[in-house]
């Protein structure tokens, strides 16, 4: 049996030193200038994203409690929203299109490790949420997923495989329980 070799992977080098200066200096400035503003200030905190390299459309909602791990990693389309205790966990870049909702307590995870090598190496696979679509409260988009426009996650769903657009999935695994029709 193989075992993994945790030494191998604590001193493997897994960000540049650019990244490990841009971490530092987000860590100690995500509280006070985005984490403890007041809610209204939807600007103040596109404008702060901005400043740490996210690609930030018009008229975006980040909500003051989101967690954002990576700025630099971070595209965000045009009316798109980022609900109250959501991790924007972007080891990898994530891409939200258009007017798409990631509802409270959603958790978004690009990033994962090569368990199949002993070193278990960091891996940060992307992930894109289409337009329009629904992220519910407190599902999880796994690594590497693609989730289609107009797509709707379930609450506390777990997706670790791509939804086609106009999707709809529940549950853990998401499995698909219908198609999304918006009425005119």
């Amino acid at each position: 049996m193989i075992r993994p070799d945790i030494i191998a992977n604590r001193k493997a080098k897994k960000y540049s030193p650019r990244v490990l200066m841009a971490r530092a200096l987000w860590g100690g400035l995500r509280l006070p200038l985005f984490a403890w503003t007041p809610r209204p200030l939807w600007g103040w905190r596109r404008t702060v994203l901005r400043a740490f390299g996210a690609r930030v459309g018009r008229d975006v909602h980040v909500y003051p409690s989101a967690r954002i791990f990576a700025p630099w990693d971070l595209e965000l389309g045009d009316a798109c929203a980022i609900g109250d205790r959501a991790v924007i966990y972007n080891l990898g870049r994530i891409s939200i299109g258009a007017a798409a909702t990631i509802s409270q307590q959603a958790h978004l995870c690009a990033g994962t490790h090569d368990f199949r090598d002993p070193a278990m190496p960091l891996l940060k696979p992307p992930i894109d949420i289409g337009a329009g679509a629904w992220i519910c409260a407190d599902a999880f988009i796994g690594p590497g997923v693609k989730v289609g426009g107009m797509a709707i996650i379930g609450a506390r769903a777990v997706v670790v495989r791509d939804v086609g657009a106009d999707t709809i999935v529940v549950g853990n695994p998401a499995r698909v329980v219908g198609r999304r029709e918006v009425r005119s």
